[in-house]
């Protein structure tokens, strides 16, 4: 029992003498290294002599992205611009910035700034979501320094940023005002839903969505496969940078040079890789999906549902160009295939949905023969007659969109996510509605 005692005091005691030898390992104190830490990010950011370009990903935005400047100063003062609109762009604004250690070191920007209008919950700042902005931060946790970059992931929201040391010239530039060129924003005068770029010999579709600040590329391999890739955009002083760049396997794209807009012929023409390069509307898709239009159709009749529409057509660069949702009441527009029979026949129904008393209702309505589905990827949809009365009021809306669903060329469909399809006019692209299977 004695030598059990001595060998347990023996085994605490060496025990406690690893443990002494591990602390004696650094010669300074946790909180003593930290600040050491702290202190060389000070001097990296404070010491970058030209600035810093920056690039916030907001985790809102889905492979979005948003470009600054930075300019850090001892005085924990951050002047900064921001390419989120073409005031921003152009126009200085001087915040506060602090180091911190926060679980791991931090750089927080905590006085209002360009960088918090990304995260503003008001929808009327940055058009994202009511209560949550475009989910983006202004507390980032500082993941390391390689080179002249630093990688950061926001605190909240985990939105990934990175800051670039800039050169004299490009800190330049946003002094000089070039960021006010804005010119790619051009592209929603395109008034045909399909796009195409051109560069030297070879064509890709593109889709541009402004608010979420992405292209999607489409294109066709050699064995005719057809590829997407979404990236995020932002701006520079002569045109738009990619990120991450397009690669199609063997043409990597990682910008567009030396934009002009040709606003006459509806043309923007700019240079990538040095190669002229422009993009052009078009009438059909780079490839049809020709079992699209069935997809869709089906897709409702399996759930034993209905498509629906918040906006109705837009036509000629118009949203809801025949009114749809200014007609009383409206709440949604629907696409609802074998809706019923008539002289047993299976009919489809468009018609407007209505928010009457908090209950929904549909007073009025198109019905359609089963759709003719060509072999070239195409629908259209022969009109059977109208179903209740429609009121006066609405009666404009309701005869244009009948008008428009009954056009010859018809319709292709291109899916853009599980549950929502773009039905295109195929006479020439310049007309087009969204329709989502609700959840």
């Amino acid at each position: 029992m004695k030598k059990l005692f001595i060998y347990t005091v023996a085994a605490i005691i060496g025990f406690y003498g690893c443990n002494k030898k591990s602390d004696d390992a650094f010669d300074k104190s946790p909180d003593e290294r930290l600040n050491e830490t702290l202190a060389t990010y000070q001097s990296a950011l404070v010491g970058a002599q030209y600035g810093w370009k920056g690039l916030i990903y907001p985790a809102g935005l889905d492979g979005g992205v948003v470009g600054f400047y930075f300019k850090f100063n001892e005085g924990n003062r951050v002047e900064m611009f921001s390419d989120f609109n073409a005031a921003s762009a152009v126009t200085p604004m001087t915040a506060s910035y602090r180091l911190k250690a926060l679980q791991q070191p931090a750089l927080l920007f905590d006085t209002y700034s360009y960088v918090h209008v990304l995260a503003d919950p008001d929808r009327a700042v940055n058009g994202g979501n009511y209560g949550d902005g475009l989910k983006s931060d202004f507390e980032f946790a500082i993941d390391g320094i390689s080179g002249d970059t630093v990688k950061l992931t926001g605190r909240f929201n985990g939105s990934k940023a990175i800051l670039v040391k800039a050169t004299q010239q490009e800190a330049q530039n946003y002094y000089d005002k070039k960021y006010a060129n804005r010119l790619f924003s051009n592209i929603s005068n395109y008034i045909t839903y399909f796009k195409r770029l051109v560069v030297g010999s070879t064509q890709y579709e593109i889709k541009v969505n402004q608010s979420t600040r992405t292209i999607t590329f489409t294109w066709v391999d050699g064995n005719g496969n057809v590829h997407t890739f979404t990236t995020g955009y932002y701006y520079t002083a002569d045109g738009i940078a990619l990120s991450p760049a397009f690669n199609d396997g063997s043409t990597t794209i990682s910008a567009f040079n030396n934009i002009a807009w040709n606003g006459s012929t509806t043309t923007m023409t700019f240079t990538v890789n040095g190669t002229s390069s422009s993009i052009i509307g078009s009438g059909q898709p780079i490839k049809v999906d020709l079992d699209a239009p069935r997809r869709w159709w089906q897709y409702a009749i399996d759930q034993d549902g209905y498509w629906i529409s918040l906006q109705g057509f837009h036509v000629n660069g118009v949203d809801d160009a025949y009114g749809v949702t200014r007609t009383t009441n409206f709440y949604f527009m629907l696409y609802w295939p074998q809706y019923g029979t008539s002289g047993g026949i299976a009919y489809d129904v468009v018609g407007n949905v209505k928010l009457v008393n908090n209950s929904l209702t549909l007073p009025y309505g198109l019905g359609y023969r089963p759709p003719n589905f060509t072999t070239d990827g195409r629908i259209s949809f022969p009109y059977l007659g109208s179903l209740g009365t429609v009121t006066a009021a609405d009666s404009v809306a309701v005869a244009r969109t009948r008008i428009q669903f009954a056009e010859t060329s018809g319709y292709y469909l291109v899916r853009t996510d599980s549950t929502t399809y773009d039905m295109v006019s195929a006479k020439d692209g310049k007309a087009w509605i969204t329709w989502e299977y609700p959840d």
